[in-house]
């Protein structure tokens, strides 16, 4: 094993979590031409929208979500 294949305890940690499920995906979206912020499921359904990111976040976690963003 080289440096490059080993991961830090807080990487592992990391990783374990990104495979719970537990994540909303935060990306810009247009519904009805309007410009607002998509949540999304890990498997791309689109969960919900909010018109600030902020707010997009806000809703993610207050439903046990792990909000993270999307380019």
């Amino acid at each position: 094993m080289n440096d490059g294949d080993r991961a830090t305890a807080g990487e592992r940690r990391e990783y374990v979590h990104f495979l719970t499920g537990n994540e909303a995906y935060i990306r810009e979206v247009v519904v009805d031409g309007a410009a607002v912020y998509g949540i999304h499921a890990p498997d791309g359904r689109l969960l919900g929208v909010a018109p600030e990111r902020d707010l997009a976040f806000a809703a993610a976690r207050q439903h046990q979500l792990e909000p993270l963003s999307v380019h």
